[in-house]
């Protein structure tokens, strides 16, 4: 069966669900299920609609259908010294560039290079009529309106299936090294905002225990000389350190306690709340273990300007609640539009 006969197959299925108005579970190289346990419908697999369509390493462009594996473009793009810029996390082998778009999953690259929504060029999608749409194109440019191929990223396919999906793609640093201090977690705060303000070619930084981990990426040059200004240790082990943080692999992530997310401002002061905490993202992005009460975990993040998602509770699926009215509004109204039968992943609809 050929790629476009297969995006048909989805369509017709997705337009019969539409009619007989029968949820749709999609799902691609389930990586991502512990984010929503068990989803109501039944099961439109996506993973024979895969391969690279179309690449190009002096555009910087690539697309590729969304049951690509992320292992696959990642190769193909190191075979020309280029990287995908948001340094996604994959959670296991079978992970799609479907999943990581739809779930807009970043690394810890985040906050330098941008978020897996700011690479997205352009989409093809199945709505939720069973029309097959095409959205951007393979060239950054100003639009006006609603840029929807980025609306699909976060969606957690909500607004519909993604087909294919072209993304803005970056030239591999010739150097990285990664900086080691001592120091505890208010004090890297302090530091990581001030550094974020200052010349430097950061691409991660990170606070684990009682240390702050700083990586710096771009020319021999820029980064020797970022090293002389700043100091510290260098990590011989920085790049199992960097995926291992990637892919919740630390120890960290091993123990058996909640495990929250917090998105917050990044000078925001560590949370009142007991429990262990890592850094990311800068400061911007933390990661909290801790047995506190929900609500009393929403109140503190709500109180710095951010919010909270649960990630990895037992017996607890993720979140779907939105970080203010007017986006939980926005959400709804988007989902009419695309999916007015409401069919895709229905139970992770925003309340």
């Amino acid at each position: 069966m050929t790629d476009n006969n297969i995006a048909e197959l989805l369509a017709e299925t997705v337009h019969a669900a539409a009619i007989a108005r029968s949820p749709l579970a999609i799902h691609g190289g389930g990586s991502k299920c512990f984010l929503t346990g068990d989803i109501e419908g039944a099961v439109l697999d996506v993973t024979g609609h895969r391969g690279i369509v179309s690449y190009e390493p002096t555009e910087l462009v690539i697309t590729a259908r969304a049951g690509t594996p992320l292992t696959e473009i990642e190769a193909t793009l190191a075979a020309h010294d280029q990287m995908l810029g948001f340094e996604p996390p994959h959670y296991g082998p079978a992970a799609t560039l479907g999943g990581t778009i739809a779930c807009n999953l970043s690394g810890p690259r985040r906050p330098y290079s941008g978020a897996a929504r700011d690479f997205v060029l352009g989409a093809r999608i199945v709505n939720g009529k069973g029309e097959i749409l095409k959205f951007g194109g393979q060239v950054m440019k100003n639009v006006a309106g609603y840029d929807a191929s980025r609306l699909m990223a976060g969606s957690y396919g909500t607004l519909g299936v993604l087909l294919d999906i072209s993304l803005k793609i970056l030239p591999k640093p010739a150097q990285e090294s990664t900086l080691m201090f001592e120091m505890n977690a208010d004090e890297a705060i302090r530091k990581m905002n001030t550094w974020a303000g200052q010349p430097l070619p950061l691409s991660a930084a990170c606070h684990l225990g009682d240390t702050l981990y700083v990586r710096l990426s771009g020319t021999d040059t820029g980064v020797r000389a970022a090293h002389i200004k700043l100091g510290g240790e260098l990590d011989t082990r920085a790049t199992a350190f960097w995926q291992e943080l990637r892919e919740h692999q630390l120890l960290f992530f091993a123990g058996e306690a909640p495990l929250w997310r917090l998105s917050v401002p990044a000078a925001a002061p560590l949370l009142d709340l007991p429990g262990k905490c890592l850094l990311d993202w800068g400061g911007a992005q933390r990661w909290l273990r801790t047995t506190v009460d929900e609500a009393d975990i929403h109140r503190a993040a709500e109180a710095t300007g951010g919010h909270a998602t649960p990630w990895r509770i037992a017996g607890r699926k993720r979140s779907t609640r939105a970080p203010t009215v007017t986006s939980a509004r926005l959400a709804r109204e988007l989902r009419r539009a695309f999916d007015p039968s409401a069919i895709f992943n229905p139970t992770l609809s925003h309340a």
